[in-house]
């Protein structure tokens, strides 16, 4: 039994976790490879699980990256499966989120079709206690043309949309939550709905800063709060009802920010390409390959 594990080109050396992975998977019996998505050259059939890892470059090419995804799980077992990348590759999952009442970080979208200013003043409008805010767009990993704003550079933030908008992107608003450069975040990572462990990702976001592919991170492992695995679960529990799910997915990363009151809100759920952070917790290379085997075993006996 074969897994591909995928990555993009520009991504395979900064992908931490791919080496840890594949010698779990080897030491777990499976056959690995790493390839990259776009690689015309890769025979998809051949794999029967094909795990996407890190194409961090398909935010660049999001159609593209769709239709592969669509094209390969008509071949082999996509994970996550594709009605997962489809949603989450957007974050207008979190409007879907908060409707079913998960605690997310306040956020606003600015369609295409939309005046990026008079949009951006709405906003600003709706949250008078942010002194800070962020524009990113909809479609986006790593951070890439992500921006922190204050209040009174309005004008350069509803060019940022603009330019966002003219490429035919949707651009997202959320207040900048300022426990963040104190606390930063906490990201609980879970395989097949169990949590797993966590880590704290240091604060990334400077004013004028607008950040690459893949922008450095400051790691360090965490012990998550109770209230934090509460929220992360839930967010877990919505995505499981909103896409009528029938088996936990095997990896999620959820990532929560603290608002003025401490309580954990959902900045991102993660379920696509999420960096997993296997080298700040002992034995989670292991936990997820066992995952792995225990579908590979499953589509044997079937």
């Amino acid at each position: 039994m074969k897994i591909a594990l995928v990555t993009a080109i520009a991504a395979f050396a900064l992908d931490d976790d791919l080496a840890p992975l594949r010698a779990a998977l080897e030491r777990a019996g499976a056959g690995v490879a790493v390839v990259a998505w776009d690689d015309p050259t890769v025979s998809w059939g051949r794999f029967d699980l094909v795990v996407l890892r890190s194409p961090w470059d398909y935010t660049q090419r999001p159609a593209e990256f769709l239709a592969w995804c669509e094209r390969v799980g008509t071949q082999a077992r996509l994970l996550n499966p594709l009605p997962v990348v489809r949603w989450n590759t957007d974050k207008h999952y979190l409007a879907d989120l908060a409707a079913r009442g998960v605690p997310v970080v306040p956020s606003a979208f600015v369609e295409p079709d939309m005046d990026p200013l008079p949009a951006l003043q709405e906003f600003l409008a709706a949250y008078p206690d942010a002194e800070e805010f962020v524009v990113k767009p909809a479609i986006s990993a790593g951070s890439r043309d992500t921006q922190r704003y204050a209040r009174t550079q309005e004008f350069a933030a509803a060019n940022h949309v603009a330019r966002l908008l003219d490429e035919g992107r949707s651009a997202m608003l959320q207040p900048y939550l300022a426990s963040v450069d104190r606390d930063g975040e906490t990201a609980l990572i879970h395989f097949n709905g169990v949590f797993s462990h966590a880590i704290r990702k240091g604060a990334m976001l400077q004013r004028e800063d607008a950040l690459n592919l893949r922008a450095v991170e400051r790691i360090t492992a965490r012990e998550a709060g109770d209230d934090e695995r509460r929220v992360a679960l839930h967010a877990l529990t919505a995505t499981t009802a909103r896409l009528d799910l029938e088996e936990p997915l095997p990896y999620a990363r959820v990532d929560l920010i603290r608002d003025g009151e401490g309580q954990p809100q959902l900045l991102e759920l993660e379920l696509c390409e999420p960096s997993l952070f296997f080298a700040h917790a002992e034995g989670s290379a292991a936990r997820f390959a066992e995952v792995l085997a225990e579908l590979l075993a499953t589509m044997r006996i079937d």
